[in-house]
Formats: structure tokens, C-alpha cells, sequence
């Protein structure tokens, strides 16, 4: 069994078998190799968080057929963890009717029959590893849910975990909350009677700092501007928020803010105040800045906010490894910045 505890100083694998250009084999072959999971062990990484979307597993218009080639992926970096001593979250990144980063496609908690099939994927992934690895190998239910209340994620994440429980019952789980499991949203999840349950939450803000000029957000396109941390946001952000009424970041709590250290610790006051609230230790999942900011932005406020987990006894993984934007290395494997990596793996001193 996993202590919840010992998940101190990890890194995400995002863009292997997550969030990946296309569902290829040759980039799944590829992207990441043992020498990578020895690197990162070297490093002074405890634990990896490995994404992973579900067409790897099975697609979509094959309901309930299983990929072996999926599991052998999951295999094998689950037995090149081992070999390098990490543990492993397996994290589902995407399940059929709902990703992170297609809301608008959104149909899983509103489906009996989606909602079936993402209960029995995770009866096939707890068939597979029942019985094992219960040392060095978790699940976590799902990546950041956005929802306008948290009641239909608390009804499935009991549902799911009461059917792994039958199979799998000393498992450590991972499950996060609403609104792409911000940590003030922690204290809307139905707390489960199960000791092996990890609390999650992700942290990226200000997210007009950490996101500055990413695409995929388009009131931060739109703004573009060149932020430096420690630092301060203008109030030209609220006029470009206005246009955007459906956005989901809630970019209007960020406007004429003072963004430094202090700030941070407020920011994720909510997740120690759960912590604290209800005796549950509690995880970092993801966090981390966007490359198209500042490299001494992306180093400073890492360095800070690594601070104060580490001042509360707060684990994590950090995002990501390699490439997606926000990687320690680049697509051709190269350390970005040695600073940077130092500052990812920062224990308590």
C-alpha cells in the first residue's frame, strides 16, 4: 500500500500517451524510453504522474474492447518506474464524454450510458493491475472536471470507487475536484470512508502569468502581455474579460492583482485549509508555467510556489517532463535550463 505521504517529489509524463499529435504508434514507441525514467529518478524525482487518454485503451465506437498495446505501454513504464525505484499515478486524462480541454463536447455527466462505460474502463485497468503493486502504483479517477456544481463528480467518483474496491480494495486512489480541480473546490467533494483516498488538486495561478501567451485560452491571446513574476497585472485585463462571459478560468479574480509570493500562499490557503479541516494529507498534481513566459518568470515563481508546499508537507508533479509546452526538456530531449530543473526537485530543507 501506498502511504498517501510519500508522493513528495514527482513529475507529469503528459504528451506520450496523453495529449499526444496523433494516435501513433511510433511516437508512443518513442516519446519516452526507460533512459527518460532513469533520468528522472537521477534527478531526485520520487514518483511520476502518467496521463494517459483513453483511445489508447479503447475507441470510440468500440465500447468495452480493451487495447492490449494501451496496457503494454502502461507496463512498461510502470516496470522501468520499478526498476528505478519511483512510484506511479495512473492518471486518466480523457474519458469518452469529457476532456479538460473540450468542454463544449462535455456530455459525460449528463449520459447513464458514457458514465457505465467510464466505471467499467476503470474495471478493466483494476483487472489488470488487481493484486499487485499496491506499493507503488495509484489511480487517479479523472483529470480536471469543470462542472457548475460538484454533485454529479461526487455521485460517479462513489460509484466508481465502490466497483474497484470490490476487486482492488488496498489501491490507493487519487480524486480531485471541480473547475479543472482548483484547490478552493476541494472543499466540495464528498468526502469517501476510505483510507486510501488521496485529495488532488492543480495549481496554475495567476493563470494570466502562468498561461501568458497559450493559445488555447482566448482572453490571454487577446491580452498578451509579457508578465514578470514577482510582479503586478493591469487593469486592461477587465475590459478583455468582459468579452468573454463563458470563460471558464475565472480570469476576473487576476485583474490589478500583485502577484508575488504572498499571493501565492493566499491562492493556496483554500487547499491547506482542507488539509488542515479535515486531517487529509493532500496532493499537487500539476503546476507549472507555460513556456512563452520569461525564464526567469517560469524559475522564480516555481521556486516560490515549491516553497510553500514544502512549508505546508504538500507532495506533487510537477508539469511536465518533456515538451507540451511546459516541459523541463525539450521534444529533442535537452534540458531546457538546468535552474529550472534544480528548482523542480527541491525537497524541505
Amino acid at each position: 500500500m501506498i502511504e498517501k505521504t510519500s508522493l513528495q517529489v514527482g513529475i507529469n509524463l503528459g504528451g506520450w500517451i496523453s495529449q499526444y499529435p496523433a494516435l501513433d504508434h511510433q511516437h508512443f514507441k518513442s516519446f519516452l524510453v526507460a533512459d527518460d525514467i532513469k533520468r528522472i529518478a537521477d534527478w531526485g524525482f520520487d514518483h511520476v504522474r502518467l496521463p494517459v487518454d483513453y483511445p489508447v485503451l479503447e475507441d470510440l465506437d468500440q465500447p468495452g474492447i480493451y487495447k492490449e498495446s494501451g496496457f503494454e505501454y502502461i507496463e512498461s513504464c510502470i516496470e522501468w518506474c520499478k526498476q528505478n525505484g519511483l512510484r506511479v499515478i495512473l492518471d486518466l486524462h480523457k474519458t469518452p464524454g469529457f476532456a479538460f480541454d473540450e468542454l463544449a463536447k462535455a456530455t459525460l455527466f449528463e449520459n447513464p450510458t458514457l458514465q457505465e462505460r467510464f466505471v467499467n474502463l476503470w474495471m478493466a485497468i483494476t483487472n489488470r493491475f488487481a493484486g499487485r503493486m499496491d506499493d507503488m502504483l495509484a489511480f487517479e479517477l479523472l483529470n480536471e472536471i469543470v462542472l457548475r456544481d460538484s454533485g454529479p463528480w461526487n455521485s460517479l467518483v462513489k460509484q466508481v470507487v465502490k466497483q474497484i474496491r470490490g476487486l482492488d480494495p488496498q489501491r490507493l486512489i487519487v480524486v480531485g475536484g471541480n473547475n479543472y480541480n482548483a484547490g478552493d473546490e476541494l472543499q466540495n467533494l464528498e468526502l469517501l470512508d476510505d483510507p486510501n483516498i488521496l485529495y488532488t488538486f492543480h495549481f496554475y495561478l495567476p493563470l494570466t502569468l502562468t498561461h501568458q501567451k497559450a493559445p488555447w485560452v482566448p482572453p490571454i491571446v487577446e491580452y498578451n502581455k509579457e508578465l514578470h513574476y514577482p510582479g503586478q497585472q493591469d487593469s486592461e485585463l477587465g475590459s478583455i474579460v468582459k468579452k468573454y462571459p463563458k470563460d471558464t478560468h475565472r480570469l476576473d479574480r487576476e485583474i490589478c492583482i500583485l502577484f508575488n509570493k504572498e499571493y501565492l500562499r493566499s491562492a493556496l490557503q483554500p487547499a491547506v485549509d482542507f488539509c488542515k479541516r479535515t486531517g487529509q494529507p493532500i496532493y499537487c498534481g500539476e503546476f507549472g508555467v507555460y513556456e512563452g513566459a520569461p525564464m526567469s518568470t517560469r524559475i522564480n515563481w516555481t521556486r516560490d510556489f515549491i516553497d510553500l508546499l514544502n512549508e505546508s508537507n504538500i507532495g506533487r508533479a510537477y508539469w511536465t517532463y518533456k515538451a507540451l509546452d511546459f516541459g523541463l526538456v525539450g521534444k529533442d530531449g535537452k534540458i531546457i535550463n538546468q535552474e529550472l530543473v534544480d528548482v523542480a526537485v527541491k525537497r524541505k530543507s
